[in-house]
């Protein structure tokens, strides 16, 4: 079953109604982002802490991620119930969220620059396979202006998307922003929560990556990245996302037969 389908049978069974599902389901969506950047804090244990305030029995600094996440997330969805522009000066906000407790001051030899306020990197990073590397830091703010001109024309076009197309829309605005590598680290975190950002803007249900398909995750993005073929990554986001939606469906229905 193709994901329009799947989408049009979530929608008539109501399971984004059911109380509190948005609550919980941004918490497992934050839980899991942070889970791929090495957060070992659980569900269970984001819900006690986001809810009560109670902090889990876990390294001071993966709360703060997961807690720093959330604030952008809200910030996010507010941005896009309110279809505001996304500029470069947004992007690096939001950036400064997310990095607001956990990012550090970088120095080089011409200059320094702070994560922990979304400043965009003034330094080359490597991307870690075989020696490869992002583009040279001096390209980032045109390349970042460039996707936000791209990503205006494809935000006013959602309303005429299929849900198909808006999910590779939404995944494609994640392999370009990775791809940019505009911030010195949370650069996962940001291309996923502009991924939600865009579907939260198109009313479709929001995607996660698992944790547990991490290593598929990665690959496919460094694939896409080294081929310079954006659909091997669309290709992976879609199915592991129609593998989520036919879970939930499933689930559903088992759950309301019991």
């Amino acid at each position: 079953m193709n994901v329009n389908n799947l989408w049009s049978e979530y929608k008539s069974l109501g399971i984004g109604e059911q109380l509190d599902y948005d609550k919980f389901a941004l918490y497992s969506i934050i839980t899991h982002s942070t889970a791929i950047e090495g957060s070992t804090i659980s569900e269970a244990e984001n819900q006690v802490l986001f809810d009560k305030g109670i902090s889990p029995n876990k390294p001071i600094a993966e709360q703060l991620m997961n807690l720093d996440l959330k604030a952008a997330y809200g910030e996010a969805f507010r941005i896009a119930d309110a279809r505001s522009p996304i500029t470069v000066a947004v992007l690096c906000q939001l950036a400064a969220q997310v990095m607001k407790n956990t990012g550090s001051r970088y120095s080089t030899a011409l200059d320094e620059f702070d994560a922990a306020k979304g400043e965009l990197r003034r330094i080359n990073v490597s991307a870690g396979r075989g020696g490869a590397s992002y583009m040279a830091w001096q390209k980032v703010p045109d390349r970042l202006q460039a996707f936000c001109t791209w990503l205006d024309k494809t935000r006013k076009a959602l309303d005429s998307m299929t849900a198909e197309q808006v999910y590779c829309a939404s995944f494609e605005a994640h392999f370009r922003l990775v791809s940019i590598h505009p911030w010195a680290d949370g650069n996962g975190r940001m291309a996923r929560l502009l991924m939600n950002l865009i579907q939260r803007e198109a009313g479709v249900m929001l995607s996660i990556v698992k944790k547990e398909k991490r290593a598929q995750y990665i690959e496919s993005l460094a694939k896409a990245q080294e081929s310079d073929n954006a659909s091997l990554f669309l290709e992976f986001m879609l199915r592991h996302h129609t593998e989520n939606m036919q879970a939930q469906i499933r689930d559903y229905r088992k759950s309301v037969k019991s």
